[in-house]
Formats: C-alpha cells, structure tokens, sequence
C-alpha cells in the first residue's frame, strides 16, 4: 500500500511488535508501528533490563558484604549509592532517538499516538487514519491496581518508579509475592532497605514448585526479609513519614510502599467492542496462531494474557507475521521456561508436582539439596534445590525446579529433552562438566536409580 496504507499496521512497540513488525518486512510488506508511551515497549525501557542491572549490584553488594572476607579479600564495608546504581541503569537504556532511528533503518514507518480501531481495517491515530491490510494488537500490560481501601491517597510506587529512586528508602511494602516484587524487593534489602513482602496466596512464587518456592522463601527469610502470607490487605494510609497498611490483623508500617500484585492488559482505549475482537479479563482471545475472533487482526505479547514473558513476546510475535503471510505452524506452549532472577534464582521447566498430579499423572519426584554440591561450595550457598518430576511407569520427566544461582541457564538447557520425552534415567547418565551447578540435576535423578543400578 501507498500514502497512510500499509501491509501491517502494529499497536505497540515492545518485543512482539518489534519482533512481528521486522519478520514482516522480511516477506517485503510495508510495515507501519503505533505507539503512545515508550518506543522499544517495557522490557529494554523500564522492566527486564532495567530491573536486572539493579539485581546484578545488589548480588556484588551482598557478595562483597557476605564473602569477600572469607575468601581472603579486604575491601572494607560496601554500600550501595542509589543515584549511581539508577545512573548506570539509565545509561544501559537505548534512548528513545534511537529506537526510532533503528525502525527508520528497517523501513518500518512510526507513528506517536493513542490508536483506536475504527473498523477491522483502519486505525485513527491523533488526527491521523491509518489504512491496514492486516492489523496486529501488541500493546502489552500494566501494572494491577487493587482496590485497596486508601490506596488513592498513597503515593506508591510501580516497577516504573522504583527505578528513578534517588535515595534509598529505610523501609519498603512490597504487595505482591511474585518475580517482580521479589526480585526488586532483594534489591532494595540488600541495599539496605527494611523489606517486608506481603500477599494474600499461601507462598511466594504461587505458580512455581511449592518445594521451590518454599525454598526460596528460606533463603530470602534468611537475609532478613519479611515475609506476610496468607492476609489480604485491609486497608492503606498515608502517615507522616511513609505508609500504614493494615494486613491480615496486622499493622505495618514503612516509608514506601511498592505495588507488584500482577498485570492488566492494555486493551481500553483500542475499541475492540466496536469491532468485535473477544477479550477475557486476562486479555485477548487468540487461536494458536495468534488470531483474534476478527479476521485480519491478529494479537501477540503480553496483551493476549499468556505468560508475561519477553521471550515469548517475541516469539508469538513472530509466530503472528508469519500466519500473516501463510507460513506459520501452530504454537506450542506446553514448555515454557520460567525464571525469578532472586539470588538463588528459582527456574522451572514443565510441570510441577501438584500440577503433574492434578493431571491424573501417577509420579515420582527426587530431590537433591544445593548445600552439597562442589560449586555451591565456593560461595557457600546453602539454601537450594534440584527437583525432577518423572512418570512412574515411562521415566519420562515432566517437569525440573531449580533454585540456585544460575538456574534459569540450568534448566532452558532442559526445555528441548522434556520436549523430546528425556527419561530420568538419562538425566542420571549424561555427563556434566564439573564444578558446575547444572551438574545437581544429575545428583538428584541418580536418586531415583533402584540400589542396584547405583551398586554396578
């Protein structure tokens, strides 16, 4: 197409916009992409980057803090300066220029703008109308809000501006128990930070392994975060220095409060009532080629409400260009590798064991504890596990929970063997480098050898 016409027209900038907007130019259609906030989308911006490059100091910190003088090291005391850990951080960002300077390369047209669907064709952007052959929703997530009672009258703060903190607060409510909020939630203790996390499920990580997450739960206890689970919150207000919430019976009390109790998709302002896509109130309804209930439209990332994963933003991206010109396979999403990048990491791949048994599936499990493998040594690393979760009949394993340092590296290296049905008794034959942490899965499937197998 010519003048405001174009082949694909893309709402959003993040990952799968990006990754479908640069595939479709490869089968030479002209490509236009929409964006009303940040070109390059959240997680370069303000999410996955930024938030690592703040957990990569906190780890030095604590290590300096924790090892360096058993090791024979003198460094004297460590301290964390805020305003340069959130310089660095800004100077690791693509600036806003240059993610436009980048679309111009690839011929990808840009327009800045609130997008409205007008009909399953065009698109209005400001006082612009976009004609579209194929229309690709990718507008991504924000943070939820809940509807706690005086929530209105706090200033909290989001992934987003917890990142421009200056100075370090003395104390910080962490709602929400998941990987965002346990990831900065470390951060910020290990900063020097009073953390309590709170939420209303029985454990962090709700979705992970409960013997992971149980895990994981000791090693951040151990570093003196509070943990509150099991309580919703009643009520928040805001006091003369910082914020009192009122959680399961309780009052806490801290200078700052971070909400991290989940995401929303980005779907209002789209029009999609008035040209009939499906939504749920985890997002848009896709097939497994990323089709929408309306044909030509199609939606990918985070917006679909599948797992908020920029990798698989990518890829459902890219799985969404491809239908678009015919030569697309049906997803499979059955394994998706997933990590909470705390220190020890905690990763999974498959099913965990209740999942494995709400299945029907007759399983075995083994476990095996970090504290006695070699490298775990070198850091005394003490708190961590490697579990597998294999069929009891087959040996196929159908699921692997790792909570080390490391472990999301340990465990993606497992997506393609469950893939391909690995047994657990392969798992305990395979050869691994040593010292590595990898090598504790091996540890753990020799556990689920009969004796005499081990005896030969």
């Amino acid at each position: 197409m010519t003048g405001n016409g174009y082949d694909l027209v893309v709402i959003g900038a993040g990952s799968a916009a990006r990754e479908a907007a640069a595939r479709a130019r490869e089968h030479g259609a002209s490509v236009a992409l929409v964006e009303r906030g940040l070109w390059g989308g959240s997680c370069p911006n303000v999410a996955c980057a930024p938030t690592k490059a703040y957990v990569a100091a906190a780890e030095l910190l604590h290590d300096i803090g924790r090892l360096a003088r058993t090791m024979g090291i003198e460094v004297g005391a460590a301290d964390a300066d805020l305003a340069r850990v959130k310089a660095r951080k800004d100077a690791l960002k693509r600036t806003q220029e240059r993610w436009l300077e980048g679309l111009h390369e690839q011929g990808i047209a840009a327009y800045s703008g609130e997008a409205s669907l007008l009909d399953a064709r065009t698109i209005a952007v400001g006082g612009t109308t976009l004609a579209a052959e194929r229309i690709l929703i990718a507008t991504g997530s924000r943070t939820a809000v809940p509807p706690i009672p005086g929530l209105a009258d706090v200033d909290w703060l989001d992934h987003r501006s917890i990142l421009d903190l200056d100075v370090l607060p003395e104390s910080l409510l962490v709602l929400g128990g998941g990987p965002v909020g346990l990831e900065l939630g470390q951060a910020f203790s290990r900063f020097g930070s009073k953390v309590t996390v709170a939420d209303v499920a029985e454990r962090i990580t709700v979705r992970s392994d409960a013997d992971a997450s149980a895990e994981l739960a000791a090693a951040l206890e151990d570093e003196g975060i509070e943990l509150v689970l099991g309580a919703a919150v009643d009520s928040v207000a805001r006091t003369g220095d910082g914020v009192l919430a009122r959680i399961g019976g309780r009052e806490i009390r801290a200078a700052r409060l971070f909400l991290a109790a989940g995401r929303v998709p980005n779907v209002e302002p789209l029009g999609l009532d008035r040209v009939g896509v499906e939504t749920t109130r985890g997002g848009i309804v896709v097939d497994d080629r990323m089709r929408t209930s309306v044909e030509g439209i199609w939606a990918a990332g985070d917006v679909t409400g599948l797992a908020q994963l920029s990798p698989l933003a990518d890829f459902t991206g890219r799985l969404a260009a491809e239908d678009m010109f015919g030569v697309a396979q049906p997803a499979d999403f059955s394994l998706i590798p997933t990590a909470v990048f705390t220190d020890p990491e905690l990763a999974g791949v498959g099913l965990t064991e209740a999942e494995a048994r709400d299945r029907g599936l007759d399983i075995e499990t083994v476990s095996y504890p970090l504290g006695i493998v070699q490298r775990a040594f070198y850091i005394d690393a003490t708190r961590g596990l490697f579990k597998i979760v294999y069929e009891r009949s087959s040996r196929r394993v159908v699921g692997i929970h790792v909570v080390s340092r490391s472990a999301g590296d340990v465990v993606q290296g497992y997506t393609l063997a469950l893939k391909h049905g690995v047994t657990v008794d392969e798992i305990a034959a395979v050869h691994n480098a040593f010292p590595t942490f990898g090598e504790g899965l091996k540890y753990a499937a020799q556990r689920a050898l009969p004796v005499a197998a081990l005896a030969r």
